[in-house]
């Protein structure tokens, strides 16, 4: 990893998923874990993390599980829950050395970034959620049933609830 804002990439086993991670700035900085939306990758900070690393800070932007060059979990859907990857994270943050990073979330990122903070507290010295307010889950209503009601059923989150019509909006 260069420190002087180049970004660098490689990838990270976590949980057994390979991650593929891009970083800027040093080694020893505190980290600043940058999570993108859908339909992103970490390229989305490209502009960002220069800037963080000529601060001081270390800017860790991985692909999110599935995305890019970073692998989708094997066991398939059930596997891929803001559980599963807030571990992953959690994971990748240990790999990082660090007890606790700040977090700046996107998007879908964003609501991963708000999963972290609510299940690993403890991991995380502050949050930046961009774009995504914070929305208790209702035990009375699933979550894509509650995003159904307001966006109907051509949302593209409702309409990934479906495999086969997911595929060909991805190929749209």
């Amino acid at each position: 990893m260069a420190s002087d804002g180049v970004i660098t990439h490689r990838s990270v086993e976590v949980n057994g998923v390979r991650l593929h991670v891009a970083e800027a700035g040093p080694a020893g900085a505190p980290v600043v874990l940058l999570l993108h939306g859908f339909p992103e990758l970490w390229y989305t900070w490209r502009h960002q993390m220069p800037a963080l690393a000529a601060a001081g800070y270390r800017a860790v932007a991985p692909d999110m599980p599935g995305y890019g060059d970073s692998e989708a979990p094997s066991a398939g859907p059930d596997q891929y829950t803001a559980l599963h990857i807030v571990g992953d994270f959690v994971a990748l943050i240990d790999s990082l050395g660090q007890e606790r990073v700040f977090v700046v979330g996107h998007d879908w990122g964003a609501i991963i970034a708000w999963s972290l903070c609510l299940f690993r507290p403890d991991r995380v010295k502050a949050l930046v959620p961009l774009s995504v307010p914070f929305i208790p889950r209702s035990p009375a209503v699933k979550p894509v049933d509650a995003v159904r009601a307001l966006y109907g059923d051509d949302f593209y989150i409702c309409s990934f609830q479906v495999p086969c019509k997911a595929k060909v909006l991805l190929r749209a």
